[in-house]
């Protein structure tokens, strides 16, 4: 019966988690560049010596939320006409710099012109250069902006930079910070060789807004049956009590 109870108990906990996921995954389906977040399970108890845990012998090593992983698969590119715009295919982030100096990285490329004269993203954080030079921004004179698939950015037929492009060793955790906007440990971002950019266009959440629906549904069936499992077992256990105890 402790046992029945306690995998109730976990996957109630476990579907609370995942809901809000799912229900953050949904509410994100029209923000460019969103990545949905999948979540994974992991053993009561981890590590060398989980399997041998009293605790995870006492509930049947069932499993719990270990986390979300975000889903790096390419979002839909769309067509919006305005030169600042960019949109990444294959795999890559763009970098921006934060007033605080924190990098944070991005598929958003809804890029502006600041009153400063440097591309910055909608929040007026810069957009970072190619540059060996830590954190180098790009400036962007008037005239007609060009920006070829491997980040050069050209003003009036002039180089002015080049967006740089980044991605990560696999299994490297990606945090989100914001809508869009990751954080990575230190010294993992690497230049990405296989990611293109298209001028003129944005690159879409690569969240189905039906998969989504129809997760969210499902998850809020599984939380539902678990509270209801909760509720039998919590009567069980009360009828027995009030059997047992007096006999002791």
């Amino acid at each position: 019966m402790d046992s029945g109870y306690y995998a109730a108990f976990t996957g109630l906990m476990a579907r609370m988690q995942a809901l809000d996921s799912a229900a953050n995954n949904l509410a994100n389906t029209n923000t460019n560049g969103f990545r949905a977040e999948k979540d994974f399970f992991r053993d009561t108890v981890t590590g060398p010596n989980a399997l041998n845990s009293q605790l995870n012998t006492a509930v049947n090593n069932f499993g719990v939320l270990g986390g979300n992983n975000v889903d790096l698969g390419q979002g839909q590119l769309n067509n919006t006409g305005n030169p600042l715009d960019v949109a990444i295919e294959g795999a890559g982030f763009f970098q921006v710099q934060r007033a605080d100096g924190t990098i944070v990285y991005t598929r958003d490329g809804s890029f502006l012109r600041s009153a400063k004269g440097i591309l910055v993203n909608g929040k007026g954080e810069p957009v970072l250069d190619t540059s060996k030079k830590p954190y180098k921004k790009i400036a962007l004179p008037i005239g007609q902006v060009t920006i070829a698939s491997d980040g050069s950015v050209s003003v009036g037929g002039a180089v002015v930079g080049q967006i740089s492009i980044v991605d990560f060793p696999a299994g490297t955790p990606l945090i989100p910070d914001g809508i869009s906007q990751y954080t990575a440990p230190v010294g993992t971002a690497r230049p990405s060789p296989t990611a293109s950019l298209h001028q003129g266009m944005l690159e879409s959440s690569n969240q189905d807004i039906v998969r989504g629906t129809l997760q969210l549904i499902l998850v809020q069936r599984q939380a539902e049956m678990m509270q209801k499992a909760l509720s039998v077992f919590g009567n069980t256990l009360d009828l027995q009590a009030s059997q047992d105890l007096p006999r002791a």
